[in-house]
């Protein structure tokens, strides 16, 4: 009997086993099949060190790069040698970038968006601020994007803030799943890729006035987005329930709770699941060893440590001081 091993959707690579000497032209190779061919220059070429996480969405990408300081440009010869006939749509999440594209210049902070069009030559210069830039890129088709591509030249290379409204769901969305799309189904990846694309869509979408592009199914699954989003954040809230997330968004709870039929779980269903799956998480946390048991089931909105008990040995068949038992001594190192 063969045991099937399912395949992480992470994939990682890092410049740590390549000689120093040939790490910019390995990772500048890495990049041409990651993102799309580019030339590379670094004033750290003799010690440069960079580091991928890939995760494949089936067929939407997201890629979190932390790299040394280095200027990248991408010509009409490049172009002509591969063209993924997509877009990139980066986040920024410390170090500044400088971009250009299509005569258009900007200079992003932490935080920003900017758009590019991988058919259009383009250059990128992370500035050497004393430490390694980081930055994440959703990849997307064409078709992936409900918006007309002359409509979006306009954004080509445009600082894109981040930081509030859909932008900031869309960051958090897309940082989070670094963390967290490991340990997903593979059933649940295409509609990760869809969520991602919808709120792109969105987002691209409301900075060219443009929201009337947008199909009824891609404003629906945008506003459950938005309340995924919503719930996470408000988890150690012990009053959220049903009508707390429905007026919060101006919908009946009636209406939120067809939005969830098409799901595997009701809306309680969802945040007690979210509350557990945080207080695993917290309780197998070396850093966290030391706080009482019942101060973390608070922390994630259970009202009473018998509650949380009850909830978590039924979901997961041990209790949480065991959980947390066994989680530390795994990390122990062997006798």
């Amino acid at each position: 009997m063969h045991q099937t091993v399912e395949r992480s959707p992470v994939v990682s690579v890092s410049t740590d086993a390549v000689p120093r000497k040939e790490r910019l032209a390995w990772w500048a190779h890495m990049s041409a099949h990651e993102i799309a061919p580019t030339a590379m220059s670094s004033a750290h070429a003799g010690d440069f060190h960079g580091r991928a996480h890939s995760i494949d969405l089936v067929g939407v990408r997201v890629a979190e790069f932390t790299m040394s300081p280095l200027r990248g440009w991408r010509s009409p010869a490049h172009i002509r040698q591969h063209d993924p006939d997509g877009y990139q749509l980066l986040l920024v999440h410390d170090s500044p970038i400088l971009l250009e594209q299509r005569r258009k210049d900007s200079c992003l902070q932490a935080g920003d968006f900017s758009l590019f069009d991988t058919s259009h030559p383009y250059v990128t210069e992370l500035i050497d601020v004393g430490k390694p830039a980081r930055l994440t890129i959703l990849f997307l088709s064409g078709d992936a994007l409900p918006l007309p591509r002359g409509k979006m030249e306009q954004l080509l290379a445009h600082q894109l803030s981040g930081t509030t409204g859909t932008g900031a769901i869309l960051a958090r969305f897309l940082t989070g799943l670094r963390k967290h799309a490991a340990g997903c189904r593979p059933e649940e990846l295409p509609r990760l890729g869809t969520v991602a694309a919808d709120l792109a869509a969105t987002f691209l979408a409301g900075r060219l006035g443009a929201g009337d592009s947008l199909t009824p199914e891609s404003r629906r699954r945008l506003l459950i987005a938005r309340i995924d989003a919503f719930i996470d954040h408000h988890l150690g809230d012990p009053d959220l329930d049903p009508a707390v997330i429905a007026a919060h968004h101006h919908i009946s709870v009636r209406t939120l709770h067809l939005l969830f039929q098409q799901r595997p779980e009701t809306v309680s269903a969802t945040i007690r699941r979210r509350r557990l799956e945080r207080c695993l998480a917290d309780l197998a946390d070396p850093r966290l060893h030391d706080r009482p048991i019942g101060e973390i089931s608070v922390r994630s909105g259970f009202k009473t440590a018998a509650e949380f008990s009850r909830a978590f040995r039924a979901a997961y068949g041990i209790s949480p001081r065991d959980h947390r038992r066994q989680a530390l001594e795994a990390r122990l190192p062997p006798q």
